[in-house]
């Protein structure tokens, strides 16, 4: 008996569409978040159907979509509308490393091709290492504060600490990094980073344009080494936010530029 995989798929948010651009499999999508970005292509060639918390139910619907592919507690509303329309619905909630590995092979088991997932995962494993070689050879690790929003402060989620410390650096807010919640990597203490000091600042924050010049302008941060020696970075959310391939590839491929700048100087 011939098994029949999804061939109408929704996707709400970035990293699975870019998963199966990246798969040959971008003919399944017929539905994107608006937010999409990576890849390119996909704004100009799919519908927009949803927001992050927000979707369009009716023009789901009307898609007539056989997998709808969500992320987090975040979509769990539009998710169970969904269900109660009768439509089939995946919620992957991946907050490391590993996990995002382990979305990749399950999208490539919803989809029947394992072995395309296998090829993928290949490859972005294959950057991490490269970019290991070079951290490996780094005489000095920079301490890094990654932010991802300033009102108030929150410091970055896991996989994006995992990163840090795969590119040579040392993540100050390591001991936050690992709540998968917004709300509970919020630096209660702003004067917290001033005084774990980090060499270089970089800030990611949700779509918003990173404005440095505001973050050296913080009472008391003149003190920090990356504000006095002008260390301040932005690596765009679509590019270190997503939990997919984009963190994987360009994302850590950034930290590992700014992080070997900084060494080549000192």
């Amino acid at each position: 008996m011939m098994t029949s995989y999804p061939k109408r798929i929704i996707c709400m948010t970035e990293e699975t569409t870019e998963a199966l651009y990246l798969m040959g499999e971008s003919d399944r999508i017929v539905g994107i978040s608006g937010y999409t970005v990576r890849p390119a292509i996909a704004r100009k060639e799919k519908p927009k159907i949803s927001a992050f918390t927000s979707a369009k139910i009716d023009k789901i619907l009307a898609l007539e979509p056989e997998l709808v592919l969500g992320f987090s507690d975040m979509q769990a509303d539009i998710a169970a509308e969904l269900i109660r329309a009768g439509v089939e619905v995946h919620i992957f909630n991946q907050r490391s490393i590993d996990e995002i590995f382990r979305m990749l092979l399950t999208l490539g088991s919803l989809i029947g091709e394992p072995q395309k997932a296998q090829d993928l995962i290949a490859q972005l494993s294959q950057n991490i290492a490269e970019v290991k070689v070079i951290a490996e050879n780094f005489d000095k690790q920079p301490k890094v504060y990654f932010e991802e929003w300033y009102d108030p402060l929150i410091c970055g989620i896991q996989w994006v600490s995992e990163l840090i410390e795969i590119a040579g650096g040392s993540d100050i807010m390591a001991d936050q990094a690992h709540y998968s919640l917004g709300k509970d990597r919020i630096i209660a203490d702003p004067t917290t980073v001033i005084e774990r000091n980090p060499d270089i600042i970089i800030g990611s924050w949700c779509g918003r344009k990173f404005r440095p010049e505001k973050v050296a302008e913080r009472a008391g941060w003149q003190a920090i080494n990356a504000v006095q020696q002008q260390q301040l970075f932005e690596i765009k959310s679509a590019d270190i936010l997503q939990p997919g391939p984009a963190c994987l590839s360009d994302g850590v491929n950034e930290l590992s530029n700014i992080f070997k700048q900084w060494v080549l100087a000192k």
